[in-house]
């Protein structure tokens, strides 16, 4: 994807909630959020409260859309996806989201956040079903094994990833089981254990204006 060099707490502020873009910091009171929950380079002002239906549908776009770290153009492929889908588009295309492989990184504990996730993987450090994979898009399924590599696991950035890791404060889903520096796919991710508060069906009414 392409890189997104800016300052990560700004976005959490700009939507309003926290998006957990920066690990264990989010967890902190060093989070910008717990100081200036308002929007960057504002002031807290009663004009905010005025939303039109397209802010509202704009806003829950971009705020699954920085969630998994993705550009407008990968997004909108996903959104397609789901639509070609039968069944409730919103939950299949949360359910593509899920399946990433950096976010089945990160979920699944080897990880303080996506963007790492995302990092391990680039740098071939992951392996799928004992099978280097240096694609964070890489849709992972039912049954898959992912795992670091054993060579990459004596590497101290490695190592210190693996330790900030497992200290985390969210939860592994129940979808994904971790042993040691592995994670297995126990079935298709269930969309209540996202622990954002998203409205996908938002979302899919904003692409199809």
């Amino acid at each position: 994807m392409g890189r997104d060099t800016g300052p990560k707490c700004r976005l959490c502020r700009r939507e309003g909630v926290k998006l957990f873009l920066k690990g264990e910091k989010c967890f902190t009171d060093k989070c910008p959020m717990e100081r200036r929950p308002h929007p960057p380079g504002l002031r807290p002002t009663r004009h905010w409260s005025k939303s039109s239906q397209y802010k509202i549908h704009l806003r829950e776009k971009q705020k699954v859309k920085r969630i998994y770290r993705l550009r407008e153009e990968q997004f909108r492929r996903y959104v397609e996806l789901a639509k070609k889908r039968k069944g409730v588009t919103g939950e299949y295309l949360l359910q593509l989201l899920e399946r990433r492989l950096d976010n089945v990184v990160y979920r699944g504990g080897l990880a303080t956040s996506r963007d790492q996730a995302r990092q391990l993987i680039t740098h071939g450090h992951v392996m799928v079903n004992d099978q280097p994979v240096d694609i964070p898009s890489y849709l992972t399924r039912e049954g898959d094994v992912i795992a670091i590599r054993e060579s990459s696991l004596g590497k101290r950035g490695v190592k210190e990833i693996l330790e900030a890791a497992a200290q985390r404060r969210t939860p592994i889903p129940s979808w994904l089981e971790r042993t040691d520096a592995q994670v297995r796919v126990l079935s298709l991710p269930n969309p209540e254990e996202v622990g954002h508060d998203l409205q996908m069906n938002l979302v899919i009414e904003y692409y199809s204006r």
